[in-house]
């Protein structure tokens, strides 16, 4: 396991004038060097090999790009050293957590980290302090939980592992246990789920409200959490299937699977912001006392708001949340800042302010 002092003792090597903001090739990288060149840093991205054109494309911002064949093979040795040779802190992101595996996270990834290593599996829902553990303690509104199948007395979704892409979920809805076996059994069959996945699926009630991810910053320099902004998820085959006529939408036997494939920029009331903030600082709360020394940088909380305008949250994500709408949309930010601040360029305010302050430590892990 990699202790905070081996982690103090790599950024004691590093010059502090001179540092490179890292990631990996995926997800929300492109946001995160934006930001650090917004903010003066050199970056570096770590691509694998025949996904990188975007990086290659994206001169301006990306200054290296380090190609490889896979992307776990960021935690090999010569690979590790080039990074610390660049004095690069590296953000974590989605896609990290799963090239990655999480004890090469914790125990051979020996780059500093921007964020708390520590939490980022608690994303997982099979981990002890999942993130449905860590909503609860602190108080959160969640959906209703079903144990089983034949729980299910409402309209529920049902949470999956893909068969194939084992990054993403598969989503089905299901009144009762038998509409649940029915749609189960169709998917098994066509190949989309396992059997052995559908064993460890999320059974939850059906929130009916208005969807919203609420993304926030908690930054350990300035002890507070900001609220950065919210955005919508475009899922596909959802959007724009529900667009086609009821007839048309009933004459299609297809089988939805709710990919997130893009994101829109949005608002709330500004009466419900008391709320927005209230959960956000809550989530700050427990994760300080369950995985110190807390959240670290940007974090979401996903979920609705019902009809009598209560947020339930369903998905939380600890780490980047990839909205990178957040910077050209948001509002909220430009009334903090003066000015539109996209994550990844909030993320280099903070290394850029613990670097000059002396603080990195407070910002790594």
């Amino acid at each position: 396991m990699i202790s905070r002092d081996d982690v103090l003792g790599i950024l004691g090597t590093y010059d502090k004038e001179h540092l490179t903001i890292g990631t990996l090739g995926s997800h929300s990288a492109l946001d995160i060097v934006d930001g650090a060149k917004d903010e003066g840093f050199r970056t570096v991205v770590v691509c694998q090999e025949g996904r990188e054109l975007p990086y290659r494309m994206y001169r301006r911002i990306v200054d290296e790009a380090i190609v490889l064949e896979k992307f776990s093979q960021i935690t090999k040795d010569d690979v590790q050293s080039a990074l610390r040779g660049k004095s690069t802190i590296f953000v974590p992101h989605r896609a990290f957590t799963t090239y990655v595996p999480y004890d090469e996270i914790e125990g051979k990834f020996l780059i500093p980290l921007f964020g708390n290593r520590q939490i980022l599996k608690s994303e997982e829902r099979t981990a002890s302090r999942n993130q449905y553990y860590l909503l609860e303690k602190a108080g959160i509104r969640q959906p209703k939980k079903f144990r089983s199948p034949i729980d299910i007395d409402r309209l529920a979704i049902v949470k999956v592992q893909e068969a194939k892409r084992r990054i993403e979920r598969a989503f089905f809805y299901a009144t009762g246990e038998k509409d649940f076996w029915e749609k189960a059994e169709k998917r098994i069959a066509s190949g989309l789920i396992r059997r052995e996945d559908l064993e460890k699926a999320v059974i939850e009630e059906f929130v009916i409200g208005t969807y919203f991810n609420f993304n926030y910053f908690y930054s350990p320099l300035r002890k507070e959490v900001e609220f950065m902004g919210i955005d919508r998820r475009l899922q596909t085959n959802l959007h724009d299937f529900v667009a086609l006529p009821a007839k048309q939408q009933l004459e299609v036997d297809v089988v939805l699977q709710n990919i997130e494939i893009g994101h829109m920029g949005a608002t709330v009331r500004e009466s419900m912001l008391e709320q927005v903030f209230e959960i956000g600082i809550k989530f700050a709360d427990v994760a300080k006392r369950e995985y110190s020394p807390g959240m670290i940088g940007p974090f979401a909380l996903q979920g609705a708001v019902n009809k009598e305008q209560e947020i339930v949250i369903f998905d939380v994500s600890p780490r980047v949340p990839g909205s990178p709408v957040i910077g050209t949309t948001s509002p909220y930010t430009k009334y903090s800042y003066g000015k539109q601040m996209s994550v990844g360029r909030r993320i280099a305010v903070e290394v850029r302010e613990a670097a000059e302050t002396d603080s990195l430590r407070e910002v790594v892990t």
